[in-house]
């Protein structure tokens, strides 16, 4: 029986993958094997020795001490692509908001007075301050073109826009998605240069943080306006309320809130609704749900993001996996102690992914626990699991 400890609310739909007669599910557990999260910060939780895997139900990470869970051979999975369609449909309609200039509108006639007909006069000579422009034929830029920043380029095409997309880490899948119209941009200057729109989708990390900074907006096109449904600290916000007190930059309109940014006049911010559908928070749950499921019985790892990619198909004999600092010679000391137990190796897969190597061995006879104990002491051993039949 696997325990799993939810630390947040996940979707009902997610957690029946988990069949509740292999599986305890509870959001108060004693020895969990997994657990499943959305926000809530691990960084100061205490680890139980139990734990075998963490499931992310989201795409970002940063709540998760995700160098420390590798260290002890934990992989942290998460849910890329799940959401995608919400943040895009948020993007796309925020980029109409605020085009169309929507909320000041709104505000607008929320302060109007008097009779019908006065209101109606007020309408008539008050809107033409709210006139905004078509996206049809205006250009934007898209830095990060993973699962969400694909989509939000396509889409934005099908309105008539033109695209320009940066992303020298674009993966062959995401490529083949993306529309044969979006030009390449060489860096992020370049991009900047050209668009009067411009929305991020990486996640945030070293390379990626304040990548829209007052040095770029230097080189940006006047007029334009920056939209950050990805992480806080992605844009420099200093830098943005500068360029926009220097009419350099239009608007910016973000999912992260803060004392700079509330009430600004050419600032909308959202409390971080990007990912906030029923249908992004079921498609997460149940895309990490199963990822933790298949991984506890089958050692298999998919969407990890910090162990490698392991898929393996079953064979009729035993399952043994081992997790291991990526260092010369692991495989040859784990078929040696294989060996030496008479067991013969039916399949065999090794991947690696930076400091971290899974090794999974397919046996023809049960694994004793002599074996288990030899490896667990072998000098880089991180994690022995023997996943029986």
């Amino acid at each position: 029986m696997h325990k799993i400890l939810t630390l947040n609310n996940i979707s009902v739909l997610g957690l029946e993958r988990l069949p509740r007669e292999n599986y305890e599910v509870a959001s108060e557990i004693t020895n969990p094997d997994a657990v499943l999260l959305r926000s809530f910060k691990m960084h100061d939780w205490e680890i139980p020795a139990s734990l075998k895997a963490i499931g992310r139900a989201g795409a970002g990470v940063n709540n998760i001490p995700v160098d420390k869970m590798s260290n002890l051979g934990i992989p942290v999975f998460n849910a890329p692509g799940a959401n995608a369609n919400a943040v895009k449909e948020l993007v796309m309609a925020c980029m109409l908001i605020s085009v169309r200039n929507l909320l000041p509108a709104s505000d607008y006639v929320n302060g109007l007075q008097g009779s019908n007909e006065e209101i109606a006069k007020k309408v008539e000579s008050g809107k033409k301050k709210f006139v905004g422009c078509e996206l049809g034929k205006r250009t934007l830029g898209v830095i990060g073109l993973g699962a969400i920043g694909v989509q939000v380029a396509n889409a934005a095409q099908s309105l008539g826009m033109k695209v320009i997309g940066y992303d020298p880490h674009i993966t062959v899948k995401n490529a083949w998605q993306l529309s044969a119209h979006v030009k390449q941009a060489t860096s992020v200057e370049d991009l900047l240069s050209q668009v009067e729109f411009v929305t991020v989708h990486v996640p945030l990390v070293d390379e990626t943080r304040n990548i829209i900074n007052a040095a770029r907006l230097q080189n940006a096109k006047k007029g334009l306006t920056i939209f950050n449904f990805a992480r806080d600290g992605i844009v420099d916000n200093e830098a943005v309320c500068a360029a926009i007190r220097e009419d350099k930059i239009k608007s910016y309109v973000c999912d992260f809130p803060n004392n700079l940014l509330i009430n600004h006049e050419h600032v909308i911010t959202l409390p971080h609704l990007g990912a906030s559908t029923k249908e992004a928070e079921e498609n997460c749950a149940i895309m990490v749900a199963d990822q933790v499921r298949n991984y506890l019985e089958n050692g298999t790892i998919h969407n990890s993001v910090n162990f490698p990619e392991m898929d393996m198909p079953r064979n009729d004999g035993y399952r043994l996996l081992v997790v291991n600092s990526n260092v010369p010679r692991m495989i040859e000391r784990i078929s040696s102690v294989i060996a030496n137990a008479d067991l013969n190796i039916l399949d065999m897969l090794n991947r690696s992914r930076g400091d971290i190597a899974c090794t999974l061995v397919d046996v023809n006879n049960s694994i004793p626990q002599s074996v288990m104990d030899e490896l667990k002491a072998k000098e880089g051993v991180l994690t022995v699991r023997n996943l029986f039949g």
